[in-house]
């Protein structure tokens, strides 16, 4: 029952028989998962398809679209996945168009593909959904209960047996929600600490000038260092806590008092860690979850429920108890989810040594198969219609294996859609949002390599004077690519740096020359063998297209020596 062939909307036969086949061929890791469920926009319209020549664009859920001209039109499509919770594998197992997705509707999919699956021989232990509205209300239908005095966080199934399932929400979703809470409430009592907003916002918008001027000890030269926000940073993470504490050291009045923010953030940081762990090769609390650090996960538990308990709002009100309270209560249910699977004796022949891959509870590994589905489409910036997801579902499940696959795992993926208001940088923009725009406009141009055509490019016969024409030009790119960027080691590999100082995720120490960033070696020589091929070809009258063909063999060719 709602199952089809050809990627079809409902299940995916497919997909189920080579499950079957892991399992009946006893491979362990095949034969426990967790279920994730993720719901997708798509543009309301009727469409002809040549191949079924019929109209498409209906709701349907697998058992036929309904096509009449009173018959309701999709608007979102609902993807249903697999997961390996000790092995790195991922099976989608199918789509349904619907017109308005609700609770009831995805608890009732996702009872029937645990249904299909069991019938396999592969037992499902989880299930992960968004931390939004509804997210919440799949919760309740599935029987799960989170309140601030009683947490149930797992659900019966079938109903009247005695199987349980855990349930997660999505950790990216809840930490979106957090950052609500805090920018919506601004200062946060935590103990006898305070969390504020403000201190966030000041380092996001912090200004270089602030903090110009040469270095202790050294004496006054053209070259001096600055500090530059990392903006690809994220907000709760061990380097915006360091960074607030080292701009709190360097006597900075906007960063006074801010240690509770940073205990904060370092505390969210933490558990972030452990709900992405990077797979099974993962140190500390990013690694799996075995013997050997659950005894250090589950007392980092006991103090974020200590924590959460007791914070209030300005007026005294608990958080958990207020309307602000799904993030923090997402993290609460998590961790019963966590602790409860843990010592599920279900766990043993599951997953060897007690290994958990964390990462299976999160909808990075959905996320990531909608971003592609997305780009497949071909929809623009829009929407993809019921026939372009469709096609493009078929294109990529043809490319999708059940092989393990450790380089899919990652961490806290900040660049999928549902992250990217996770970052220094999208506070920056929402409250300094013509800084980024006025970047290329208040940087020096080096007239030798951005008017080339110019007669003054032809004139810079100064080596020194070409030389600082070429850096002017690599740090305006740097600085550009910078502000664009979603990778901390990414943005930190742009700039010629300090070794001997501080070097976190949120703060570089970057040496300035007049008022740019010193590139990086490799930026710098990319800028220049640009600069040789741009003046080469273009006294030979190359276009565009040959010289960029040139700049990237010439590039290719310096790397390999």
């Amino acid at each position: 029952w709602l199952s089809n062939d050809a990627a079809a909307p409902g299940f995916s036969n497919d997909m189920f028989l080579q499950l079957q086949g892991k399992a009946e061929r006893g491979e362990r890791a095949y034969r426990y998962c967790a279920l994730m469920v993720q719901e997708m926009s798509l543009q309301k319209c009727q469409e002809w398809d040549r191949r079924s020549q019929r109209l498409t664009g209906f709701i349907d859920l697998g058992a036929g679209s309904l096509d009449a001209d009173e018959a309701p039109l999709a608007s979102e499509v609902v993807v249903v996945m697999a997961a390996g919770i000790s092995s790195p594998w991922r099976a989608p197992l199918g789509y349904f168009f619907v017109s308005g997705v609700t609770g009831c509707l995805l608890a009732q999919l996702l009872r029937q593909a645990i249904s299909k699956l069991n019938n396999i021989g592969v037992t499902v232990l989880a299930v992960t959904s968004g931390a939004t509205a509804c997210g919440a209300e799949t919760a309740r239908a599935l029987g799960v209960r989170i309140n601030s005095q009683r947490i149930h966080c797992a659900f019966h199934h079938p109903p009247s047996s005695a199987h349980c399932i855990a349930y997660f929400f999505d950790v990216c979703h809840a930490l979106q929600l957090i950052r609500n809470t805090l920018q919506y409430f601004q200062k946060i009592q935590w103990l006898n600490d305070t969390v504020q907003w403000q201190h966030v916002v000041e380092l996001a918008t912090l200004q270089e000038e602030k903090l110009v001027g040469p270095r202790s000890g050294h004496p006054v030269s053209k070259e001096t260092y600055q500090l530059k926000v990392n903006l690809a940073a994220p907000l709760f993470s061990e380097g915006v806590a360091d960074a607030l504490e080292h701009l709190q050291k360097l006597g900075l009045a906007s960063f006074q008092n801010c240690s509770g923010t940073a205990k904060f953030l370092r505390t969210m940081s933490r558990l972030c860690d452990v709900f992405h762990g990077r797979g099974p090769y993962g140190s500390r609390l990013k690694g799996p979850l075995l013997a050997g650090n659950y005894n250090k996960v589950s007392p980092l538990f006991q103090e974020a429920k200590s924590f959460f308990v007791t914070l209030t709002d300005f007026t005294g009100r608990c958080i958990i108890k207020s309307k602000r309270k799904l993030g923090f209560l997402s993290f609460l249910l998590n961790a019963e989810s966590l602790k409860w699977l843990y010592s599920n004796p279900a766990l043993q022949e599951a997953a060897p040594s007690h290994r958990l891959l964390t990462s299976a509870f999160s909808l990075n590994p959905l996320e990531r198969f909608l971003w592609t589905l997305r780009q497949a489409c071909s929809a623009g910036s829009g929407n993809p219609t019921c026939a372009m997801f469709q096609a493009a579902y078929r294109k990529v499940l043809a490319g999708c294996s059940l092989a393990p696959d450790t380089a899919s795992i990652s961490g806290l993926d900040l660049s999928l859609p549902h992250g990217t208001d996770l970052t220094l940088g999208s506070i920056r923009s929402q409250y300094s949002p013509a800084r980024g725009r006025m970047l290329a406009a208040g940087l020096p141009c080096c007239a030798g390599l951005l008017l080339r055509d110019s007669p003054l490019s032809n004139a810079l016969t100064d080596l020194s004077l070409h030389k600082q024409s070429i850096t002017f030009a690599a740090g305006l790119v740097a600085e550009q690519l910078a502000s664009n960027l979603q990778c901390e080691a990414c943005v930190a590999s742009l700039f010629e740096s300090d070794g001997s100082r501080l070097r976190c995720g949120a703060l570089l120490y970057i040496k300035k020359l007049h008022r740019l960033s010193l590139p990086s070696a490799s930026v710098y020589h990319v800028a220049h063998v640009s600069e040789q091929v741009l003046s080469r070809h273009g006294q030979l009258g190359d276009d565009n297209k040959n010289s960029k063909l040139r700049i990237q063999s010439y590039i290719g060719k310096s790397r390999q020596y």
